[in-house]
């Protein structure tokens, strides 16, 4: 996007059709970064992002990143249980 070349001979005609033009591309600008930080767009993109870390691109299920998240969290279990258990 480039602005246009402004001169002191340009016709009063041309100066609104540019003023209108900028005006157009401004709209279309807030409108693209209202879509963009929309929250549901945003909570939809992180969705997508977690679901492409566990599906892969053919609909099947990738089991070496399952495999890592689920001995994550079975890690996690056991610590909270000791913890439990050396407290009490």
């Amino acid at each position: 996007m480039s602005p246009r070349p402004h001169d002191a001979t340009q016709a009063p005609d041309a100066l609104v059709d540019d003023i209108e033009h900028t005006r157009d591309q401004l709209a279309a600008t807030i409108d693209a970064l209202l879509d963009r930080t929309n929250p549901k767009n945003v909570a939809q993109r992180m969705l997508e992002r977690a679901k492409a870390q566990f599906v892969a691109t053919d609909g099947s299920p990738r089991m070496d990143q399952i495999g890592k998240a689920a001995g994550a969290v079975a890690g996690f279990v056991v610590v909270i249980v000791l913890i439990r258990r050396v407290v009490s």
